[in-house]
């Protein structure tokens, strides 16, 4: 009988260790991040390094990813919403605070990036930035210059606003982001305003000169236009730096002869942060501690600006940044270039209805 206890015992161990073992094999992390935005090199040397798999999903806009958190239990560990969005979404008590004692790399955070990332995140308490940048104007240079002449300015958003400008751009293709809480603060400084402007005359004057020009646009859309700028199937878009340079990129690769340039409007445009935080029922937040920490190397976060071409919010990470990226004013700004960049607070919930009965107009032409 004692024999067969111990070997019951012994059985029962096993056992467990086995569940134990197979739980341990299952650990998991769920991101829900933009589209093309990370080095997959990066998450397999991640699961190879912790154990921890990784599924991976994407979006194109902040509200589809507000919308997912808003309903509750959207199984996600880390997302990465922009500035307004996650202002928005931390009042609504969506995240939980980060662990910052979980987080042993959060010293190399850029303090510059993250006293501005603060104006949505005070203290900064429950996001780090991913990645920051601009919005502004790509181009295939042969392609408008051949339209607008050797003589036209093209670092200013006269070249978006003005109808006489853009319908010389119609044949070859124009394409604006499908995002307003971008696409209007950037385009305020245009008409001599802040980009942070509430006011709903500001707005109007912005969004009454886009319905204006839509004629002329071939699409809205937040990630269509890379490809579309890449293969030459259109000439101007109005976009992410990152986004026009990873196009630019990819023509050169593809040996196309189409040549990208990107350009931030001279009279200003809005600085913006992808920060990634982790949802207040994020099923694996243990899990999610551990990528954020992981993704603060700087090694790992100049792994990724090198693949996006995004500026990183790492500032270690500059010193392993490819020259050819560090040294491109479109992604990493000069000081004179820095001032003219502004942030933008979230709307009010009844300004954001009033946006979006603006940009459905422009959107639709109702």
């Amino acid at each position: 009988m004692l024999r067969l206890l111990r070997a019951a015992l012994a059985a029962a161990a096993l056992a467990l260790s086995g569940v134990a073992a197979a739980a341990q094999a299952e650990r998991v992390v769920n991101i829900y991040n933009w589209s093309d935005y990370i080095d997959p090199k990066v998450l397999e040397a991640f699961t190879r390094e912790t154990g921890i798999k990784v599924v991976y999903d994407t979006y194109d806009n902040n509200e589809i990813l507000e919308t997912k958190l808003l309903a509750g239990r959207s199984g996600y560990d880390v997302v990465a919403p922009s500035g307004p969005f996650l202002q928005r979404l931390i009042k609504a008590g969506a995240f939980q605070p980060l662990d910052k004692g979980r987080l042993k790399n959060l010293g190399n955070v850029w303090p510059e990036i993250a006293n501005r990332l603060a104006v949505y995140d005070p203290g900064n308490l429950y996001a780090v930035d991913y990645m920051w940048g601009t919005t502004g104007i790509g181009v295939n240079l042969d392609a408008v210059r051949e339209r607008l002449g050797p003589l036209q300015a093209l670092n200013t958003w006269n070249l978006v606003l003005s109808p006489a400008l853009l319908n010389k751009l119609k044949d070859c293709g124009v394409m604006m982001l499908d995002s307003p809480e971008d696409l209007i603060p950037s385009l305020l400084p245009a008409y001599g305003l802040k980009s942070d402007s509430k006011r709903w005359d500001d707005i109007t004057q912005v969004t009454d000169a886009l319905f204006k020009l839509r004629g002329a646009v071939r699409k809205f859309h937040s990630s269509e236009y890379i490809q579309a700028l890449a293969n030459g199937d259109i000439c101007l878009a109005v976009g992410y730096s990152g986004d026009v340079i990873q196009a630019r990129r990819r023509a050169v690769e593809a040996k196309n002869d189409v040549r990208i340039g990107y350009l931030i409007p001279k009279e200003g445009t809005l600085m913006w942060f992808d920060a990634f935080a982790i949802p207040k029922d994020a099923p694996h937040k243990d899990e999610a501690h551990v990528f954020i920490d992981y993704m603060l190397r700087p090694e790992v976060a100049a792994a990724n600006t090198n693949f996006v071409s995004y500026a990183s919010g790492n500032l270690p990470a500059k010193k392993l940044v490819k020259p050819e990226i560090l040294s491109d004013p479109g992604i990493y700004p000069d000081e004179v270039t820095m001032q003219r960049l502004s942030t933008n607070t979230a709307w009010d919930d009844r300004t954001q209805r009033f946006v979006t009965r603006a940009w459905t107009r422009v959107r639709t032409g109702r």
